[in-house]
C-alpha cells in the first residue's frame, strides 16, 4: 500500500494534477530515451533519475542536471520526470519486475519500508559512514530519520523536508481586536482565538482540519500528542503509546473545539481550506512552506510556531532520494552528494522555496536570499532544528497504524465517538496490528 506523507496532495509537489497532455509527452519521453538526455544534457549510458516535480521545482532539477552533466561529461545523469510523486512506488516496483528500473528515484518517506525489503535497493549505510564530506550529521534530524530503518540501516538520502506551522491571516485577527500568535502561544490561547475568530453567521472559522481520515488527518493530531508530552507507539514499537493522557488530552482538544466551539472546517480531502484562506473564511491552518505560494497576494498573512501544550512540538514529512542497482552505481553517488550539498542544494531552495536540507545552508551567504524571497519560511526552518524533534517509525505496520488512528481522530471531530471510546479503540486496533494479528 502507498500512503501520502503529508497534505501536498493538492500543491505543487506531491499530489500534482498532470494533464492528460503533459502525463503522455513525459511518459513518451520516458520510453523513447531510456538512456537520453531527459533536457538535463544526458547521453547514451546514462543514470538515469527519475523524479515528480513540476514547474519551478521540474525546472530547478533540470538545471541542476545540465549543470552537472556540463562539469561530468563521463558521469552523466539523465534527470527525467518519471510521473507523479504519487505514483512513484507503484512505478518504481513496476519497474522492478519489467527490468527497466531508474537509477535513482525520488520516493515518498514512508515507502522505505517497501523498498528496503527489495533487492534491487541500495542499502547506503556503508558509503553515508564512509563519506566523511557528505556530513550526515549536518542534515536536519527529521531528515535523517526518514532514511533510517528502525535497525539502523540508511537507504536513501534526503530530498525534502517541510513541517507543520501556524499560518494566520492578520486581518481577520486585526478586525476580531486578536493579538498576532506568538512563540509563546499555547493551547488555551489558540483555542481562545480560534473561537473569536469563528462567525456563524458569516460562515467564518477560526481554524481549518482535513479530516478525510488518512494521513492528512492524522499527522496532525500526532503533532498535538508530542505537544502533550506523549508518543505514538513504546520505544520499542510492539505496543500502541498514544492512549495516555497525553493522547486524551490531544483528542479533547479536537473534540472541544469543533463539536462544542464549532470553530473548525472540517476539509473533506479535497483541498478547500485554502480557498477558504484566501477568501477570508479561515482565520488559522496548520500547514507547510507548500501552501504559502497558493496564498492570494492581497492576503496579509504571518507565521509561527505551533501552540504549545507542555512543547512546541511540530511534525516533518520528509522524502528521498533512493538508489538502484541500475546503471553506474558510482557515477548515482557521486551526484547524490553534489545534489546533496550544501552549496546545491541551496541553489534549488532559493529557486523552488523548499527548505533547506542541512545545518550548513542557513550559514551561507545565499540563505539571506532564501529567506528574502520566502520569509515566511523562517519559522519552517527553525522549527527543522527546535521543533521537528520526533519522527513516525519507519515501520511496515505505520500504514495500517495510520488508518485506525485517522478513523479515530474523524470520529471525534465529528461528534461521532467520544476522545476516551475513540482512544480506546484505536489502542485495541493498534495492538492487534503490532502483534500481527
Amino acid at each position: 500500500m502507498e500512503m501520502r506523507d503529508t497534505p501536498r496532495r493538492a500543491g505543487r509537489r506531491l499530489g500534482v494534477r498532470v494533464t492528460a497532455g503533459a502525463a503522455t509527452l513525459a511518459l513518451a519521453s520516458l520510453a523513447a530515451c531510456s538512456g537520453g538526455s531527459g533536457g538535463s544534457g544526458g547521453s547514451h549510458g546514462a543514470v538515469v533519475m527519475w523524479h515528480g516535480y513540476t514547474d519551478v521545482e521540474a525546472k530547478a532539477i533540470a538545471q541542476l542536471g545540465q549543470e552537472w552533466n556540463a562539469a561530468h561529461p563521463d558521469q552523466k545523469v539523465n534527470v527525467t520526470f518519471g510521473g507523479s510523486n504519487d505514483d512513484a512506488l507503484k512505478k518504481t516496483l513496476a519497474s522492478f519486475v519489467s527490468g527497466k528500473a531508474p537509477g535513482i528515484a525520488y520516493e515518498f518517506g514512508s515507502s522505505i519500508n517497501t523498498l528496503a525489503a527489495r533487492n534491487q535497493t541500495q542499502d547506503l549505510t556503508s558509503l553515508v559512514k564512509s563519506s566523511p564530506s557528505f556530513q550526515w550529521d549536518d542534515f536536519f534530524p527529521a531528515a535523517r530519520q526518514a532514511t533510517t530503518t528502525p535497525d539502523g540501516k540508511i537507504y536513501g538520502v534526503p530530498a525534502l523536508v517541510d513541517n507543520l506551522a501556524l499560518v494566520y491571516n492578520k486581518k481577520l485577527f486585526d478586525a476580531a481586536g486578536l493579538s498576532y500568535p506568538t512563540a509563546n502561544w499555547t493551547w488555551d490561547d489558540f483555542r481562545a482565538a480560534a473561537r473569536k475568530l469563528t462567525d456563524a453567521s458569516q460562515h467564518r472559522f477560526g481554524w481549518a482540519y482535513v479530516n478525510d481520515g488518512t494521513e492528512d488527518t492524522v499527522w496532525r493530531y500526532i503533532a498535538m500528542l508530542w505537544q502533550a508530552g506523549g508518543d505514538l507507539l513504546t520505544p520499542d514499537n510492539k505496543k500502541a503509546a498514544f492512549d495516555s493522557p497525553a493522547g486524551l488530552q490531544a483528542m479533547q482538544l479536537l473534540h472541544d473545539m469543533s463539536v462544542t466551539d464549532h470553530s473548525v472546517y472540517l476539509d473533506t480531502g479535497d483541498g478547500q481550506y485554502q480557498n477558504l484562506f484566501n477568501s477570508g473564511k479561515i482565520g488559522m491552518l496548520w500547514t507547510g512552506p507548500w501552501d504559502l505560494s497558493g496564498i492570494n497576494k492581497d492576503i496579509p498573512y504571518g507565521a509561527q510556531v505551533l501552540p504549545a501544550k507542555v512543547n512546541h512540538a511540530t511534525i516533518a514529512g520528509p522524502d528521498n532520494y533512493m538508489l538502484f542497482n541500475k546503471g553506474d552505481r558510482k557515477t548515482a553517488w557521486a551526484f547524490l552528494q553534489w545534489l546533496d550539498s550544501a552549496q546545491t542544494h541551496l541553489k534549488f531552495a532559493v529557486a523552488t522555496g523548499d527548505l533547506p536540507l542541512r545545518e550548513s545552508e542557513t550559514k551561507l551567504p545565499g540563505y539571506k536570499d532564501f529567506l528574502k524571497r520566502y520569509p515566511a519560511n523562517e519559522v519552517f526552518v527553525d522549527n527543522l532544528s527546535k521543533n521537528a524533534t520526533k519522527s513516525r517509525p519507519n515501520i511496515p505496520e505505520y500504514p495500517k497504524i495510520s488508518q485506525a488512528l485517522g478513523a479515530a481522530v474523524q470520529s471525534v471531530l465529528l461528534g461521532k465517538a467520544q476522545p476516551q471510546a475513540a482512544l480506546d479503540q484505536a489502542r485495541q486496533q493498534v495492538d492487534q496490528i503490532l502483534a500481527g494479528a
